[in-house]
């Protein structure tokens, strides 16, 4: 398990856990695009994120529009 900042009650996920976006948000400057969780978690606008051990998850969003479908 990863060390953590998170001191909640319950504590946030962990950095290692699938749901590891839903801890607290404790930094966040959109200028440059990204936030840092209480799990040591950063996260980026593109959906791309740093685990506290140096792990990268790549962003998890569509690369174009072709494959989004909008209501008539």
């Amino acid at each position: 398990m990863t060390p953590t900042m998170c001191r909640h009650q319950p504590p946030c996920p962990s950095a290692d856990s699938a749901d590891r976006e839903a801890a607290h948000l404790v930094a966040h400057c959109p200028e440059q695009g990204w936030s840092l969780l209480c799990n040591g978690v950063l996260l980026f606008e593109d959906t791309g994120e740093l685990l506290p051990d140096g792990k990268i998850i790549g962003p998890r969003r569509p690369l174009d529009a072709g494959g989004v479908t909008t209501a008539a």
